[in-house]
């Protein structure tokens, strides 16, 4: 998988707490980088399968577009109110497109399992509806950076 962090092994998540983690959360936040270098971040449901975490995103907005020309990318999935209960997960590497854009439903073996967890996980389906304005990014992580503020001694 990706590097491991550094700092913080002692509240990093296993790689069970943070399989677990991202099959629980709905929303996450990414980053992508402008022409100009401007850094621009919005909110976008995921689905993650182990290995990869798969965006659905829609093709005619600035993401995809900066995605296009820098594919350069940084996800973050957090959570938590108080201090002791903060938690989340940084993810970053490089975002490809997988399937036809927009998606239209045609048969692509990789996006099985990613289209059958999104269904399940955010439309209560077995089966991924298309609408004709998304399409898949599956960001393979090159670095994975987790905190879970609960393993810090009270």
């Amino acid at each position: 998988m990706a590097d491991t962090q550094r700092r913080g092994r002692r509240i990093m998540m296993t790689q069970g707490e943070l399989d677990a983690f991202l099959a629980a959360r709905r929303t996450c936040r990414v980053a992508t980088v402008g022409r100009d270098g401007a850094p621009h971040v919005g909110a976008l449901w995921f689905v993650w399968d182990g290995t990869a975490l798969w965006l659905y995103s829609i093709t005619r907005s600035r993401r995809w577009a900066q995605l296009r020309t820098d594919p350069r990318i940084a996800v973050v999935v957090d959570d938590g109110h108080e201090y002791g209960e903060l938690r989340g997960v940084e993810l970053a590497g490089r975002a490809e497109c997988v399937g036809e854009a927009p998606r239209t439903g045609e048969p692509r073996p990789e996006l099985g399992a990613p289209e059958r967890l999104f269904a399940e996980k955010y439309f209560g389906m077995s089966e991924m509806p298309h609408d004709g304005r998304h399409a898949w990014l599956r960001l393979t992580p090159e670095s994975v950076v987790s905190w879970d503020f609960r393993k810090i001694p009270g």
